[in-house]
């Protein structure tokens, strides 16, 4: 193991259909990871834009491709050379947020051929998210083989979960064809509840649930640190509401779809997927924003909705983990929503939740309950590009020890 801390920098890379986000770490001591910058590409195929940051939120770089369309490796290209002209030093590694572990992987794991080919075959079991996660690592290989990578799981945190807790009831014949309930977000929630420890390490023996609510969106109950149950299942697609997927649904209306409507796979896939949720509901938005502000009957239902479900799946984590001490609220809208926070809280009435509306009202994360309530809830900014870094310190021990 080495001694001292390695000259060079991680990068942690989060890929999506049109964008990627990107995390720049010098590994510390133990597995840490210092943030040296954020950033992302978007417009991705159509109008790419880069941005850098350094962690105070100053920006360090832009630049906006108008006059044609980089394909996806030079953009790659033109990031990795910027982090090595201008971040200290050579990329020692690559880390990857890996939507699909399926049962095989259950904690990070660099990436040779072997376990590209593994992966590759979870693409079915994860149709929209796992080809541009394994996109990405090709083109790390093809523009720097000698740069080592790790892929990291949205699977792997819930892994934790009772055999019952992960069952469906189909028969066993599926089952042992992969088809049960997996959960995601578990980097985000890893990197919560870390967070969570270290600002109330009694929360750790305790009972809680985390609200990672943003454009997708879920909740997981933990017991003593571990997760044991989750709202999304097999997909990405079960339980709250979401910016354009439904949530939890009859799957006779998928039939009804199909066999009435004449609806194709993919014209079911597509709804499902991009033209439901909030968007679907209100007819107006994705954005949480957009429908605070707006009168229209339907958006004030979307939001209604999207409160209702996460009322009723917030009951049903709390009943998977015995009670609840800690609530947690994390990602985009429970981060920076304080409407959402307040409405679910006051719904919450019932379990000793009570929430102070001045913490509640501040920008600034932390407790946002008083000493009365039964339950401490927190506001807590999640980073999974952290988690990412940390992970990829840890499996290639690049850490001072």
């Amino acid at each position: 193991m080495p001694t001292t801390q390695p000259d060079g920098r991680v990068i942690a890379l989060n890929a999506g259909s049109s964008s990627l986000k990107f995390g720049l770490f010098a590994p510390g001591d133990r597995a840490e990871a210092v943030l040296q910058a954020t950033g992302s590409l978007t417009g991705i195929g159509s109008k790419a834009r880069f941005e850098a940051r350094a962690p105070s939120g100053h920006v360090l770089a832009e630049r906006t491709w108008n006059d044609r369309q980089p394909s996806y490796d030079e953009l790659l290209a033109d990031l990795l050379a910027w982090t090595e002209a201008h971040q200290g030093g050579p990329l020692l590694a690559a880390g990857h947020r890996v939507v699909h572990g399926g049962r095989r992987f259950t904690e990070p794991v660099v990436v040779g051929d072997l376990e590209l080919a593994q992966l590759e075959a979870f693409i079915p079991l994860a149709p929209l998210h796992q080809p541009h996660s394994l996109a990405l690592i090709r083109s790390m290989r093809s523009l720097h083989p000698g740069v080592p990578q790790v892929a990291c799981f949205d699977t792997a945190f819930h892994s934790t979960n009772s055999r019952i807790a992960r069952l469906f009831g189909l028969p066993r014949a599926l089952e042992g064809a992969g088809l049960i309930r997996y959960g995601f977000h578990g980097l985000s929630y890893e990197y919560v509840s870390g967070e969570l420890s270290r600002r109330d390490p009694k929360a750790t023996a305790g009972r809680t649930v985390i609200a990672h609510l943003g454009n997708g969106a879920s909740l997981c109950a933990l017991v003593a640190g571990r997760s044991v149950a989750t709202t999304m299942g097999f997909s990405v697609l079960d339980g709250l509401l979401m910016g354009t997927r439904p949530g939890s649904l009859d799957p006779e209306v998928i039939l009804y779809l199909q066999r009435e409507r004449k609806m194709t796979l993919s014209e079911v896939e597509d709804l499902l997927y991009n033209k439901s949720g909030l968007l679907g509901v209100s007819g107006l938005s994705a954005d949480m924003r957009d429908l605070h502000a707006s009168r229209s009957a339907p958006a004030v239902e979307a939001v209604e909705l999207f409160l209702y479900r996460l009322q009723r799946e917030i009951g049903s984590m709390v009943a998977a983990a015995g009670g609840l001490d800690t609530l947690v609220f994390t990602a985009g809208i429970g981060e920076n929503d304080a409407l959402v926070r307040t409405r679910a809280c006051e719904s919450l009435g019932w379990l000793g939740v009570e929430i102070e509306t001045a913490a509640n009202g501040t920008s600034t994360p932390g407790r946002i309950s008083g000493l009365a309530s039964r339950v401490a809830v927190w506001v807590i900014p999640t980073s999974e590009e952290t988690a990412i870094a940390r992970h990829t310190v840890a499996a290639l021990q690049l850490g001072d020890t």
